[in-house]
Parts: C-alpha cells; structure tokens; sequence
C-alpha cells in the first residue's frame, strides 16, 4: 500500500522517470527528479524547525512552494496546515492557534496575517516567500532551502500517520481541523481511470491551496505521474492562457469557475482543443451549466461528490454519464455511483434508520477515505459517525434503482415552508434554465404565516433584458409544484461565495431582509 502514499509516489517516479515535467510554475519547470531533490530539501529544512504536535502552516496560493511545503511535509513525517488566505488576519491567528503551528510558510502578501500569528505563538518560525523584510525576524523561502540538505528523511510509509490538516470553511460555524493520513490519501489505479489519465497527460491545478480539491488534486496528479501546471488565481483569462500555453489535458474546475470561464467575452481567442477532461466538484452545479460546458469546451465531463472529510469523493458521476442530449439527461442531476471500496446509504435523519429506494434522507458512508475525526475536538468527532461506522455528510440524498446518488441539498439548508419540505436544489434547477439567470441561490427565509419563505437571489446574465419577479416566478410554473415556488427574488450583482466556490447560504440568510407581516390573501394563494 506504502508505494501509493504521495511521498513515495514522487520518490518512485523519480528513479523510473527521472526526466518526465513533473511540476510546472510561472516559467519554472521542474522534473520528477528535480521536484525530488528540492522536496527532500524542503522536507529537511522543516524538520529541523519544526516540533510536536509537528504541523507546519502555510498561507499560500497555489504554486511551487505550497505544493513542494506538501510533499515535503510527507516526507518530514510532518503535518501540511494549509490556512485559508482570505481570512482576515484575526481569523488565520486562530487556525494557526487551534493547529499549535511550529512554522508558517507565507507569502509576503499575506505578511499582515503572519503578524497576527507571530503575536499569538510567539515561538513560531516564519518563512517568507518574497521580501521577508515585511515580517521582522523571518526567514526567505532561499533560506529555507539553502538549510536543507539532499538527505530524504524517509517518511511515508505509515498508512496511519498523519499527513494533512485541512480547516472547514466556517460556512456553518467556527473552522474544524480535519486530520487526514496517508491512508486517506492512498491514490488507486481505478481513481486515475477514472480521468482517463495517459503518462503525458497534463494537469491543471488553479484551485485553492487549502482546500481539499486543491490539495487532493495535487496528490492525485503527481501520484499519477502527470505533468502538473500550478496557477495561483482562478481568473478566466488565466486559465485559458494556461491550458492554452501548456496543452493542458485535465483540469479540475469548481462550477463557478466553469461558469465564469464560458462567459469570458473572448474566450474564443484561446486554443483550448487539448482539453481531454474537466473534473469537477465542491458544489453543485446546474445541468443547465453542464450541458452548456460539453457543448462549449467539447471535452468529457466527471463529477466527484464528496467533502472534507472523506478526503475528496465518495461518489463519481462518470464521462460514459453525462447525456446532456440523449435519453440518459435525468442524470445530469446525479452525484453519480460509490468509487471502488465506499459504502454510501441513505439514513433516516431523526432515527438514522437505513431508508428504501427512491427515500430521500442523510447520505452516510464507509470507506478507507474518511478521516479519522477533527483534531482535538472528541465531542464533534463523535457525532460525526454512526455506530457501525458511516460518516455522517449533513447533505440530504436519495438513490436510484440503478445505484445513482442524487444529492438534493445540505441537511441544513432544507426550507420547511407550510409543512412541506422544499430542497433548494431543485428551485435552483428550474430556475437556471431561465436564459436571462446566470446564477442562482434559493434559501429559505422567516415567514410568518408559513415558518419558512422559499426565497431565490439571482445573478442576470450579461446583456439580457431583466425580467422582472413575477416573470421568474412565472417561470416556474408548470415546472414545480406550488409551494416550491419562490415567493420572493432577489436581483444581486454577485452571489457571496467562499474560497472554494461555494455559495454562502448562511450570508444571505443573515444579509437578505425578511418580511414579518402575514401575506395578503392574493401572497396566500399557494
């Protein structure tokens, strides 16, 4: 099992493919036996900075030093912390506590949130990727290397030592640590089968650092051998560039970067015909926006569906499955089918009974990618399984007779409007096929004659005609039963979203004025 774990991968493809691009930045190259040398000096350096509990944080985009600080932290037998750099730097001083870092990498961007984790660990060691100056008594990101040495420490053969510590997003409450092992990260033939990997494959990764699709795919992609492409920011512009500069075959996209790369006005100036396949995941995305990708980007299409804490996918929605035109359309709207050795059932929410076929409730799972829990936080870790050991994933599903899961939301964000249980995903569905929306969110909102209001917040489309709320409501009809009609739409600029492209629901919740008087009798007609 070892010679899968990403350490050991990246030594391997060393020795039997020494000259194979292994890593490509900016204008830097690397081979795999470049990429090997630098990460053992990477990975000595650490480990002569770093003490128990042994996790090293890092508040950088993505690019060389980010995923050579990874592999290096494997090696080092330490604990790769990415933080999320668009906290604010009271925020990042948290994680960096909750973590007990002994070393933060930062870009000299970012040297306002290295201040603030300096004040709060005052014995912590900063490296600085850019003017080092910025932070008093920092290092470089040269200095740090030119202290390692050639020397591989060895690590990476203990499928059950800890590798990755990833925060959630906060989304629904203060940040977790979710502590992965190389067992979680443990790559499989069938996973690279699965992308239709070839040995020249080129991979694009422009996803955020800390998140588990950014960090996962750099795992994924090296383990298999590819030629990785980092990009630092996911701009529409950049990305086509890239893949049109570097013949990128495979790239792992969010929806909303999917979304804003085909609105991109010239984006038929850029050579995107090596494109092979676009993974894509960590929200959900409209078949609307799914038909309109193949069409576009004319390339194959798989969905991973999964979370932090299953270290990436439980379920894949695969190339053979997406019909955007054919008889097989409906699953579009699927999750997909579990991956090779995962468990995935449908639980009763309050009584965590297994349910039927075709019932919807909690998606649960079982496999070797779950983690074992958050760090230090027994209470949560707790609650997080069931007694036969399923993860509990908070999102709401059922499956098909033929295996397909379809998600229909998060567990939370369920609206309960007179009795009747609205999932938001399907409003969203319906209205995303309005040509004049280019985005949406539904979120139910305080009612006071119904509990919850069914509430949509749309982004137009460039150079529509606006149509108006009764329009959209109007839209809807014929399409969704009564109650699942929004009863108030909401025109914005822009949806709120996190670092990984998720929009967040709690925001509008919060943001979004809600009506407390009861409805007319004309409201009331349902």
């Amino acid at each position: 099992m070892s010679e899968l774990h990403l350490p050991n991968r990246v030594r391997r493809l060393a020795a039997e493919h020494p000259d194979r691009p292994a890593v490509t930045a900016g204008d830097s190259t690397l081979t795999y036996r470049d990429l090997d040398a630098y990460t053992n000096r990477v990975a000595t350096a650490l480990q002569s900075l770093a003490a128990d509990p042994k996790r090293v944080g890092a508040l950088l985009r993505m690019g060389l030093p980010g995923a050579a600080t990874f592999v290096g932290c494997a090696k080092a037998g330490l604990v790769f912390t990415p933080i999320n750099w668009r906290l604010t730097p009271g925020e990042s001083a948290v994680i960096a506590v909750d973590a007990e870092l002994s070393v933060l990498v930062v870009e000299a961007d970012f040297a306002d949130a290295a201040h603030a984790v300096a004040q709060s660990l005052p014995d912590v060691h900063v490296v600085v990727v850019g003017d080092a100056s910025l932070v008093p008594g920092a290092r470089t990101w040269d200095q740090l290397l030119d202290e390692g040495t050639d020397i591989d420490p060895g690590f990476g053969d203990d499928p059950h030592a800890e590798v990755l510590q990833l925060y959630t997003s906060g989304t629904t409450g203060k940040p977790k640590g979710v502590v992965a092992v190389h067992r979680n990260l443990y790559n499989v033939q069938e996973n690279f089968d699965l992308y239709e990997f070839e040995h020249d494959s080129v991979s694009l990764n422009a996803l955020p650092l800390f998140h588990i699709a950014g960090a996962g795919w750099i795992s994924t992609s090296l383990s298999a051998g590819l030629h990785l492409v980092l990009l630092g920011e996911m701009r529409p512009a950049l990305v086509a560039q890239a893949i049109a500069d570097h013949r990128v075959t495979h790239a792992f996209l969010v929806p909303a970067a999917i979304g804003m790369l085909l609105e991109h006005p010239d984006l038929e100036r850029y050579d995107l015909s090596s494109l092979e396949v676009v993974a894509y995941g960590a929200s959900p995305i409209t078949p609307t926006l799914l038909a309109r990708t193949m069409d576009t980007l004319d390339c194959r299409l798989v969905q991973r569906y999964g979370m932090t804490e299953t270290t990436g996918a439980l379920t894949a929605l695969r190339a053979g499955d997406h019909d955007p035109h054919g008889p097989r359309t409906h699953l579009l709207r699927s999750a997909g089918t579990p991956l090779p050795g995962t468990e995935v059932q449908i639980r009763d929410i309050v009584t965590g009974e297994p349910l039927p076929q075709g019932a919807t409730g909690e998606i649960v799972s079982r496999s070797r990618n779950n983690v074992a829990g958050y760090w230090r936080r027994d209470a949560e870790t707790a609650a997080m399984y069931t007694e036969d050991g399923f993860l509990r994933t908070g999102d709401a599903g059922h499956i098909d007779r033929d295996g397909y899961l379809f998600v229909t939301d998060r567990v939370k964000d369920m609206i309960i409007t007179g009795g009747e249980n609205v999932y938001p995903v399907e409003v969203e569905a319906v209205l995303a096929e309005h040509p004049a929306v280019a985005e949406v969110a539904v979120v139910g909102l305080p009612d006071a004659r119904w509990g919850e209001a069914v509430t949509a917040v749309v982004r137009l489309a460039e150079g529509v005609e606006p149509p108006t709320e009764s329009e959209l409501v109007a839209f809807t009809s014929g399409r969704l039963a009564s109650y699942k009609k929004p009863r108030r739409i909401h025109i914005v600029r822009e949806l709120p979203r996190n670092a990984s492209g998720k929009i967040l629901k709690r925001t509008l919740r919060d943001t979004l004025p809600t009506r407390d008087t009861l409805p007319t009798a004309q409201e009331a007609g349902r």
